[in-house]
């Protein structure tokens, strides 16, 4: 365990603890979403940024439904039987942005691996329809492993997200716990491909979760030997009694050490705070430079 690091047992720091907001703007997306019949991931994995971020009219859209066909020990969204393919879901995601006025998007979703093609087709559709309805828009996609399959990835890079975003979540040797049906070595792999290919590449993990600091240096030196331009780092917390337990609330200022660390070997962005989350001012840290604190 780290110096900077608080026992868990020990009450949620204040640096952790948030003042809500019930503001206009929050009530008004939140029924467009209901009224759009789509989901958030700001909601279904309980962000605590949720609050700030509607407020300021902002969201990420989870597509392909609210139902994931894998069970990460960490992740509040449901697990179970998906339903089909809503292929009019691209078209209510067009909608909610034009009422929302946005600029930039993060679009992501549940894991779909009993699709032929994963899932792929309706990022590709919803991007495609994106770009068609608003040619300004920046879009960021934060897309599942898609099992690896070089032909699901294919198909979203076609339509030239403008950052493709895949977050590794922890340390390879957590993965049997924290993310039972994903490989480290096949999300690098992703990444690595995509950059390949051109794009801006994004990833992001959580600490807190039973890794220590060698893993999360560790895991800092594999992302920039995969050539990931950007690293999200947060905390993880608890959604409920039957996720994982956090095993250390880890204080600001080491988050500020792993930021330093990940700039000295030539990591290009790092955005490193106790309430980062991967989509969390996804578009203040994409328009800035260098090391971003929150």
């Amino acid at each position: 365990m780290s110096a900077c690091a608080t026992p868990p047992k020990t009450p949620k720091p204040e640096w952790l603890k948030i003042r809500l907001s019930h503001g206009k703007e929050l009530q008004t997306i939140n029924r467009l979403m209901r009224e759009q019949r789509l989901a958030t991931v700001c909601e279904e994995a309980r962000c605590p940024n949720l609050h700030e971020c509607w407020n300021k009219g902002t969201a990420t859209f989870l597509i392909l439904g609210d139902t994931c066909t894998r069970s990460c020990g960490f992740c509040n969204i449901k697990t179970g039987r998906p339903g089909i393919v809503d292929w009019d879901e691209p078209d209510r995601v067009v909608d909610a942005v034009s009422k929302m006025n946005l600029k930039y998007v993060v679009l992501t979703s549940v894991d779909r691996d009993e699709l032929p093609d994963k899932g792929a087709g309706v990022f590709a559709l919803t991007i495609h329809k994106l770009r068609k309805a608003f040619p300004e828009l920046k879009i960021e996609v934060l897309i599942p492993d898609f099992k690896g399959d070089y032909s699901a990835l294919r198909l979203v890079l076609q339509e030239k997200p403008d950052v493709l975003n895949h977050n590794v979540e922890t340390a390879a040797r957590l993965y049997r716990t924290v993310r039972p049906q994903a490989d480290y070595q096949q999300s690098l792999t992703l990444l690595q491909r995509a950059k390949k290919n051109g794009f801006y590449t994004k990833s992001g993990f959580m600490v807190g979760i039973g890794e220590n600091d060698e893993d999360i240096r560790g895991i800092i030196r594999d992302l920039h030997a995969h050539q990931v331009d950007f690293i999200t780092i947060g905390q993880y917390l608890q959604p409920t009694t039957k996720h994982l337990p956090v095993d250390r609330y880890v204080h600001p200022d080491a988050f500020d050490e792993f930021a330093r660390y990940a700039r000295e070997i030539g990591v290009p962005k790092v955005q490193s705070g106790p309430l980062v989350r991967s989509s969390y001012h996804a578009d203040d840290a994409f328009a800035g430079h260098g090391v971003l604190s929150a």
